[in-house]
């Protein structure tokens, strides 16, 4: 990276004798002989007596991104000036869409009509742009091939919009908290953000590449080495956690309203000039033109809601099955782990349990031929694990007693006493010993004494000894810096965020949020529904497309604008400014 080229970043200013809120006026500034890997830039701080004082004469943040994640990532490449043009020898093998990206060959994919292109693509995903990016990418990848993109990417530094993403660690978001030893469901290529090829990552990382899947360990330290592949570190701020979103008024004259972005960062360990340490937290508080809510959805388990959830050896975390199993907890002679939930995590819990020879007891809502179960939709051949799950929960079923015990508080433990009132209906071929499962069931309560009480859809009720209970039924995103938690933006208004039942409600083409509170903020990954690295890639496309459309119209209305050649030149004019380091 050159010395001489240009860098933009905002990180917290904190005072040698006091912690302040400051909000930041963002200048562009020189590394100063930075030591190997720290990037240092100038930056001029007005300090607030009071978080609520309004400040005067600062800069506004053309864009600040809040979750770094693959979907922050895949939007700060983009927003860094890399951008897609379709190679002049390339084809695509749907002849709708290579005739029409043939029409202005010369006009990158951000400077075209997205709603035209997307018309009449269909796909895994039911985000239009995001079925269109990934058609780009990855073309026929839906039937296992791998085609080569008709895709080529140039770095264009003058269209580039400054940007700041803030995250909690580092980038790659929730990827760095995933169990390291499991595969991942997505094939490798639909892991990869653009210009890296993961295989090619993973072939230097090891001898062997076992599959085209990798584990999510891996899939973490790429996205982090992406990250400084692509010179993209000097707009991530780690250690960052946002409290607060609000709309308010530009501190420049006549500028129209801006967003508000309010929160902590961590600083452990900073030494002052006065050789005291530096608090732990931080508050900053930083006005962006826009604001793209990128979080995702795994930070607050989904409970459900019932007598005795909060007893001790009631989990909600796949972390906390491994735990216990690391303590040796558990073992073949223990009583069973009852499992809640059908997703994916539940089915990792059921392998990793099972794998101890633990028995398990595993119980869902839906019918095992259920159609939205994600096993039904998993083909054989690439998720074999996962095929054996789905065995298992069909082939061993509980039956339930046509003359039930009457007394309810009668534990039922087929593994540790055999009753002929519980179960499996199984065939000698597929016998997965310590395992039973119970499909249309729910949970009523769990008592003290480790005892639990499920109910069938029939409504008879049977109680179960268990060691354990790990509810993984889902998650919900962490929207407490939003009023209600955001759940105004959702499809449904009076319904919580939810990945699957109710997403943040966002134009299809440009993934502004529909019922926010002013122009300028957008929504992407999860958030909008879409779980899947491959998909979310196109929410990247949407956003960098619309900012671009703003900048070439001179600004949108309402305070959409983006940034400006002078904000870009600005240089550093007083002695005194702040030097602060960005810590990644």
């Amino acid at each position: 990276m050159s010395s001489d080229r240009k860098r933009v970043c905002v990180c917290v200013c904190v005072s040698e004798r006091s912690v302040e809120m400051y909000r930041l006026t963002v200048v562009v500034g020189a590394m100063i002989n930075p030591p190997e890997g720290t990037l240092v830039f100038l930056l001029s701080a007005v300090k607030l007596d009071h978080p609520d004082k309004e400040a005067v004469g600062g800069e506004v943040v053309p864009v600040v991104v809040i979750g770094n994640g693959p979907s922050g990532i895949c939007l700060s490449y983009l927003l860094s000036g890399y951008t897609p043009y379709l190679s002049p020898d390339a084809s695509h093998p749907n002849p709708l869409l290579q005739s029409k990206l043939g029409e202005q060959p010369h006009l990158s994919l951000l400077e075209q009509d997205l709603e035209y292109l997307c018309e009449g693509l269909e796909g895994r995903s039911s985000n239009p742009v995001a079925v269109l990016f990934d058609s780009l990418l990855l073309p026929d990848s839906d039937f296992g091939l791998d085609r080569v993109s008709p895709l080529e990417w140039r770095y264009e530094p003058e269209h580039a919009i400054p940007h700041l993403v803030l995250g909690k660690g580092p980038p790659g978001g929730a990827w760095h908290a995933m169990e390291g030893s499991m595969l991942t469901l997505s094939l490798a290529n639909w892991m990869e953000l653009p210009g890296l090829k993961l295989k090619d990552w993973m072939r230097d990382k090891r001898r062997n590449v076992r599959n085209d899947r990798a584990t999510p360990a891996e899939i973490a330290s790429y996205y982090q080495h992406y990250v400084s592949q692509m010179s993209l570190e000097q707009n991530f701020a780690g250690g960052t956690t946002v409290t607060s979103v609000t709309r308010q008024s530009s501190p420049q004259d006549g500028a129209p309203p801006c967003w508000r972005i309010q929160g902590l960062q961590r600083r452990e360990g900073e030494v002052l000039g006065d050789g005291g340490l530096a608090p732990e937290a931080v508050p900053f508080s930083v006005l962006a033109h826009n604001v793209v809510l990128a979080t995702g959805t795994h930070d607050i388990p989904a409970r459900l809601g019932v007598e005795g959830e909060s007893l001790p050896f009631v989990h909600h975390s796949f972390w906390e099955l491994e735990a216990a199993i690391c303590r040796g907890e558990l073992s073949q002679t223990s009583d069973p782990v009852l499992v809640v939930g059908a997703g994916l995590t539940a089915a990792d819990a059921v392998l990793a349990t099972h794998h101890l020879n633990t028995p398990v007891y595993h119980a869902f809502r839906r019918s095992v031929t259920d159609r939205q179960l994600i096993f039904n939709q998993l083909p054989k051949l690439l998720y074999p694990e996962y095929h054996k799950i789905h065995q298992m929960m069909t082939r061993q079923q509980y039956q339930p007693d046509p003359d039930p015990d009457p007394d309810p508080d009668r534990a039922q433990n087929p593994h540790g006493h055999p009753s002929p009132s519980l179960h499996a209906n199984s065939s000698p071929s597929a016998s997965y010993s310590g395992y039973l499962s119970f499909p249309r069931c729910k949970v009523v309560k769990f008592h003290p004494d480790r005892k639990c009480v499920l109910e069938l859809d029939s409504g008879q009720q049977i109680v179960v000894q268990i060691s354990k209970a790990l509810v993984l039924i889902g998650a919900h995103p962490n929207l407490s810096f939003l009023r209600d938690n955001g759940r105004p933006l959702g499809v449904d208004p009076n319904e919580p965020i939810t990945c699957r039942r109710n997403p943040i409600d966002v134009d299809p083409f440009t993934n502004a949020v529909v019922a926010a509170e002013g122009p300028g903020m957008y929504a992407m990954g999860p958030l909008m529904g879409e779980n899947f690295v491959r998909f979310l890639k196109g929410g990247a496309l949407a956003i960098t497309s619309d900012l671009n459309k703003k900048r070439r119209e001179g600004g949108g209305p309402g305070g959409g604008e983006v940034t400006s050649d002078p904000w870009l030149d600005r240089q550093v004019a007083a002695a005194s400014e702040e030097v602060c380091v960005l810590r990644l």
